[in-house]
């Protein structure tokens, strides 16, 4: 039996989409995944580089939700600036108020090339915008040796804000708005709040889940097969589609803190959201952020379900209308940012970053993820360790002495 090995073979490799063709992309440098950016690039560099294309951010709310809605408006921005698609929808505010207050960027090229042709365009920088004043500054500070503190020479310098020698994102001004003509040249789908719909009717598949859940999730994934964002459609040009959802779980969708209408039992309706939309990103070129006021939830098991149904979660805390913000320990922060959980996509473990002691700090024109540390030395005006103080004067109520009175040996 003659054997037909000169014979051309039928087989055809599956062409891929190469990383680079797609628009405000990189791979990931722990998994090879495809990351975009959060529009904040020390908040990238916290989770991981990115976040990756098809899974979840969960931004659990501080109490006022007033810097969860700056990360909110970063994300946009970011879509905005990389030609991304986005989905907006919002109950606590209207989404056309969230788009025009969307920040300006810093010294972008094509924000300059497009929106002001007449002006100059400046080279792209390839960090945050600095002074050479202050470079030259800093490299001169670098080789002066401690005189002072001699015997601290030797250890590692501290650097708050986590940075990476490669550029992903952008930077912003938070004290002006984004031109409408850049705005404009993007996809922006707002869908309606649950108060411009008003009462729908339960679905007949899930009865017993939120109808507004139900009708938001039904939107994206019509959005998403209608704009050719899945993984198994064919298109000309690949982009990214940015699902931003502002505060849902809040009494304007409906919700009653994790608990049922009848107060009987806990209300599975916001898990069962979450399940899905993860369902509907894993096989679509899309990223999720959501915020959720997680303070008003009664029922904390709905909280931690959220937290496991999605891939990264965040928390908030502010320091507004707290004991923390007059403590001196904090001057320089605005609260602090904690990590519930980093994704684990094609490894066992999650990235792993320095610390997790995290703390924002709002400027006059940007937000910022830095590490929290502690000031060298905390004085109050008499000359006396404030902490010292506090101690001492704690342990002093609480001696079983009988007397308040200093002895000679205090020191």
């Amino acid at each position: 039996m003659a054997s037909n090995l000169g014979a051309p073979s039928s087989f055809q490799k599956r062409a891929k989409i190469k990383i680079g063709q797609i628009s405000g992309t990189r791979p990931s440098l722990y998994n090879n995944q495809l990351l975009i950016s959060t529009g904040i690039p020390s908040f990238d560099n916290v989770i991981g580089g990115g976040l990756a294309v098809g899974t979840v951010l969960l931004v659990e709310e501080d109490t006022y939700s007033s810097y969860a809605k700056i990360m909110l408006k970063y994300f946009i921005a970011e879509g905005v600036m990389t030609g991304q698609s986005i989905f907006l929808s919002s109950a606590k505010e209207p989404p056309q108020q969230l788009i025009k207050e969307l920040p300006a960027p810093i010294d972008d090229t094509r924000v300059h090339s497009k929106v002001y042709p007449s002006k100059s365009v400046p080279p792209p920088s390839t960090g945050h915008p600095e002074s050479q004043k202050s470079i030259t500054d800093n490299a001169t500070n670098d080789n002066d040796k401690m005189k002072i503190a001699w015997r601290y020479q030797s250890q590692p310098k501290v650097k708050s804000s986590p940075v990476s020698n490669i550029r992903f994102g952008h930077y912003y001004d938070l004290t002006q708005t984004m031109p409408v003509e850049l705005i404009d040249q993007v996809e922006i789908v707002t869908a309606p709040s649950p108060l411009d719909t008003g009462p729908l009717n339960v679905s007949p598949v899930i009865p017993y889940m939120n109808a507004h859940y139900c009708h938001l999730l039904d939107q994206i994934r019509k959005h998403i097969d209608t704009g050719c964002f899945g993984t198994a459609q064919n298109t000309d040009k690949r982009k990214i589609l940015r699902i931003c959802i502002s505060s849902i779980g809040s009494p304007l969708w409906g919700e009653m803190g994790g608990v049922r209408a009848n107060g009987e039992g806990s209300d599975p309706s916001l898990p069962l959201f979450f399940i899905g939309l993860r369902g509907i990103l894993r096989s679509a070129f899309a990223v999720a952020m959501i915020t959720v006021p997680a303070h008003l939830f009664h029922d904390r098991s709905t909280v931690k379900k959220m937290e496991r149904l999605c891939d990264t979660v965040v928390k908030l805390d502010s320091f507004a209308g707290s004991e923390k913000e007059k403590n001196p320990v904090f001057k320089e922060y605005h609260g602090l940012i904690h990590l519930v959980q980093l994704p684990r996509l094609n490894s066992l473990i999650p990235a792993q970053h320095e610390t997790s002691d995290l703390a924002f700090k709002l400027r006059r024109k940007k937000l910022t993820i830095e590490k929290l540390h502690l000031p060298p030395e905390l004085r109050d005006p008499t000359g006396g360790s404030q902490e010292g103080n506090t101690l001492l004067s704690s342990h002093g109520n609480n001696s079983g002495c009988g007397t308040s009175q200093s002895s000679k040996l205090s020191f």
